[in-house]
């Protein structure tokens, strides 16, 4: 190293300790500063500025740095609790409507003279359009069988199709296989209900329900008349709720009138059912006749 550099190494050295001296002494003395102390905070507070901007910064960003993590642990936190009050309602949800469900069938039940077993739904088939076409229900063959079958508190929602293990298929009415005696208890018209097998709707038609042969009013359907079984062919107990006529066809000719029918119930809202395993009783021809004591051991006193 030469003495030219290593002089100026020196120079260096002593003007980067003396620097800050002079810079503290003419900060910290008190009363009138001298025309060198001017000078110096003149040159120096420029130099002060920088470094007390560059140290604010970087303390800045620092503080800034650890409360950002500190407020994405808080919303890591909040999601996650978020998350489970969401799966708390939905099971909550699920249980009030299930809770619902059982009391709408218990009532059923009691307002039912037939023998009936309760069922709960478990899976449904659905078209592209998100229409039920069958459901399946937690009952096997040792407790229901084919043919018997499906209402809910709002009406008729079809019958049993096959029933294996511990499930069982329902076929609804709105399937284009189904067929139900019905009448419309306004007219008395009498016809078969089948469905329209549409993947977009739940409706169904009345085949062979006669058009009358004089023009009453009163024997047309009209839209809005109450559909329900008749109990014909002891398939269906008599007065089930089917549906409502939702269309009737304005045709002058033929010996049919050509109706549609708006189920009663909502299969896309099907949570629990009631099978009807064996029909009413038949009702008591005596009912409400007065009745006479009879002789005791068939001898009629003299």
């Amino acid at each position: 190293m030469t003495l030219r550099r290593r002089l100026l190494d020196w120079s260096l050295a002593g003007l980067l300790l003396v620097l800050p001296a002079l810079i503290l002494r003419s900060n910290v003395r008190s009363g009138e500063p001298s025309g060198f102390d001017r000078a110096v905070l003149r040159v120096s507070s420029p130099l002060q500025a920088a470094v007390s901007w560059v140290i604010e910064g970087l303390g800045g960003m620092w503080s800034r740095y650890v409360a950002l993590i500190g407020v994405d642990d808080e919303n890591r936190e909040l999601r996650a609790e978020n998350e489970r009050l969401r799966k708390d309602l939905a099971a909550m949800k699920r249980r009030a409507f299930d809770v619902e469900a059982i009391e709408e069938l218990v009532d059923l039940k009691k307002r039912t003279p037939a023998d009936t077993v309760g069922a709960r739904v478990i899976a449904a088939s659905l078209t592209p359009f998100f229409r039920v076409v069958r459901i399946r229900i937690d009952r096997g063959d040792k407790e229901v069988a084919p043919g018997m079958p499906v209402i809910t508190s709002a009406g008729l929602v079809g019958r049993v199709a096959a029933a294996y293990g511990n499930h069982a298929d329902v076929m609804l009415i709105a399937d284009a296989q189904s067929s139900v005696d019905v009448v419309v208890p306004r007219t008395g018209g009498r016809g078969v209900l089948t469905g329209l097998g549409a993947t977009d709707s739940y409706r169904c038609k009345i085949q062979w329900l006669e058009r009358p042969s004089e023009p009453n009013q009163q024997a047309r359907v009209e839209v809005g008349d109450a559909v329900v079984t008749s109990g014909l062919g002891a398939a269906f107990p008599a007065g089930i709720p089917v549906g409502v006529v939702d269309k009737v066809a304005s045709k002058d000719y033929g010996m049919f009138q050509e109706v549609e029918v708006k189920p009663a119930v909502d299969f896309s809202e099907l949570r629990a059912v009631m099978v009807l395993v064996a029909p009413p009783p038949p009702a008591d021809p005596a009912a409400g006749k007065p009745r006479h004591a009879e002789p005791a051991f068939a001898v009629r006193p003299l």
